[in-house]
């Protein structure tokens, strides 16, 4: 199943975003179970931006870090207790604005089952796993309407235990899915079988003449 996947992600040409805003980085972890499961976490509900969101290990680019690999391997140690050093990258996926104006890179990382974790209790609540097999069904609730610019994106929500994955790592759930599995759960048409709910359009990004 992961032989596969490995080299679909290898192969693969994300698509890039220009343009001079903020970039952060973010590491979707894959443990290599014999049912290969990918790790989220929870964040703090206290914080100031994203509070209590399901989320990927991540942040934004510092100029400390060499390059977005490096930022998204460093808030996965600061954020879980995830070393460097036990990430096998994969690959990346595509660029995506967030919410907040920034561009958002994830990569994707394949990590053995010994690994232990550590929440930093400042940033993080839970940490927690998904089998990728349950996410290939699309066992979704229901479909966010996310309207970015002139562009329209149905994307899934998931309960996960007593978690909702949705938003921009539901959006990179779904491309890794299709990348790396051959999935086809498309963020761009309505899907018939599934409750809309219209979220209210994100702030032009657009700059006037």
């Amino acid at each position: 199943m992961l032989q596969t996947a490995q080299q679909r992600l290898k192969d693969y040409r994300p698509t890039r975003l220009d343009g001079h805003y903020p970039r952060a980085a973010v590491l979707m972890p894959i443990i290599h179970h014999e049912t290969p499961t990918l790790l989220l976490t929870r964040r703090n509900a206290r914080l100031s931006s994203h509070a209590g969101q399901v989320a990927f290990p991540g942040g934004k680019l510092d100029e400390e870090d060499e390059s977005l690999e490096a930022c998204a391997l460093r808030e996965s140690f600061e954020e879980i207790g995830l070393p460097a050093g036990k990430v096998r990258l994969l690959g990346q996926l595509s660029e995506r604005f967030s919410a907040n104006g920034m561009i958002v890179t994830p990569f994707v990382g394949l990590i053995e089952p010994e690994v232990q974790f550590t929440p930093n209790p400042d940033e993080i609540d839970t940490i927690f796993e998904v089998e990728l097999a349950r996410l290939m069904t699309d066992p979704r609730q229901h479909t966010d309407v996310i309207y970015d610019d002139e562009t329209c994106w149905y994307v899934p929500s998931y309960t996960i235990l007593e978690h909702t994955l949705w938003g921009l790592s539901a959006m990179m759930v779904v491309e890794l899915l299709n990348v790396a599995f051959h999935v086809d759960i498309g963020l761009d048409r309505y899907p018939e079988t599934s409750t809309l709910r219209h979220l209210p359009p994100r702030p032009s990004r657009r700059r006037s003449s």
